[in-house]
């Protein structure tokens, strides 16, 4: 099966980083969450309650990213999937991808970032 459910491009102001800049002037991190799920029987009922809402989705992701603030990117993916994982049993896998346009690191680039996949259990 090769269904999902992707909201991308989510875009949340925070003060995550590693570095004391990022901590005190904050930035805008960008996030997608994909989300593998059979979407089958949603499809024939054409009811809600037969898929996974992803205005909630949102919400989740929006209550960590805009949360308290954390060093490191890969510790907010595993609390975003593991909170998709927990409270929506029609997912079978969650992918988070979390970028930052600007962190203060001299160069040029359109971002940098992690992904992370995580089965649901």
């Amino acid at each position: 099966m090769h269904d999902t459910i992707f909201l991308n491009g989510l875009k949340f102001y925070g003060y995550h980083g590693a570095l004391a800049a990022e901590n005190e002037i904050g930035q805008i991190f960008i996030v997608d969450v994909t989300l593998k799920v059979d979407l089958t029987e949603a499809g024939h009922s054409d009811d809600v309650a037969d898929t996974v809402h992803y205005g909630e989705v949102f919400e989740d992701v929006k209550a960590i990213m805009e949360g308290t603030a954390v060093n490191l990117l890969e510790h907010l993916a595993e609390r975003i999937a593991k909170r998709i994982n927990s409270h929506y049993n029609r997912v079978m896998e969650t992918k988070v991808r979390i970028t930052k346009e600007n962190p203060p690191i001299p160069g040029h680039y359109d971002g940098v970032g992690i992904e992370i996949v995580r089965e649901n259990d």
